[in-house]
């Protein structure tokens, strides 16, 4: 029976959005091959349960965080920098998916997912990227989405912020390759967490969560500069970006009628 090695170029980690879904699978893949993780979210109850789950499979540190507050996210990774003596990998996960229809916009929606899914995405990636860069080693992670080629029908604004977060992260893998930095993309589709069992839309090619978590991590073990899952819905994806509008646009209007 083969055995899973355990994770030596990470002795720590922070993941954001760690107390459901792909945080929280992250986080405990992670811990139980050896890394100390920092699991961060506002739900201290969920992120304390998880670490009394892996107690003696590996390590999860509970951190309260809120990321829509960029500048406290910042300051609060920073210090957990200085406290562990060096994140070696940052994982910006934190993301929320409200629906904004264009014909019945509602501004605070798109106003959490501006502070959630850009602001604070942005913030948990630059607060130690200058420190790494110091170092000399690091991986920067953003988990964006397959929804970033396109404005997605109900769903613009997410597909917006996912847009920003994978052009970011491009920018600064240019930027920090030569410095030693790693960046890593990741761009799933659609994978079955509390955060899509609301979704009243078909959801093709639709992956367990476990099945997700492990590509992602070993994804990261790689040190890959993108990855984008399922190969089915990639495919998709890139032919929904190269497409005329005019067929884009007809074919996104179809969704509609498949929602339940």
């Amino acid at each position: 029976m083969s055995r899973e090695p355990r994770v030596r170029m990470y002795r720590t980690a922070l993941v954001t959005g760690a107390s459901s879904g792909i945080g929280r699978g992250l986080s405990a893949w992670l811990a139980r091959r050896g890394v100390k993780v920092f699991g961060a979210a506002r739900r201290m109850e969920e992120l304390e349960a998880l670490a009394r789950e892996l107690q003696g499979q590996g390590e999860i540190v509970p951190v309260r965080m809120d990321v829509a507050n960029a500048q406290e996210t910042r300051e609060a990774i920073r210090a957990i920098d200085e406290q562990c003596g060096g994140l070696e990998l940052v994982v910006a996960n934190a993301a929320v998916a409200p629906e904004t229809p264009g014909d019945a916009l509602d501004w605070s929606a798109l106003e959490q997912i501006l502070d959630v899914n850009v602001r604070g995405a942005a913030a948990t990636l630059s607060a130690v990227a200058d420190r790494m860069v110091s170092r000399g080693a690091g991986h920067l992670v953003g988990m964006s989405s397959l929804s970033d080629v396109r404005g997605m029908p109900h769903n613009g604004a997410y597909s917006a912020s996912k847009a920003f977060l994978s052009t970011f992260l491009e920018g600064l893998r240019v930027d920090l390759a030569p410095r030693g930095v790693k960046v890593t993309t990741i761009r799933p589709g659609f994978v079955k967490t509390p955060g899509t069992e609301g979704n009243h839309f078909k959801m093709p090619f639709l992956l367990e969560l476990d099945d997700a978590v492990d590509r992602i991590g070993r994804a990261l073990l790689r040190g890959v500069s993108e990855h984008s899952f399922p190969w089915q819905a990639a495919t998709a994806a890139r032919l929904f970006q190269v497409i005329p509008n005019g067929l884009w646009d007809r074919a996104a209007r179809g969704f509609d009628p498949e929602r339940e």
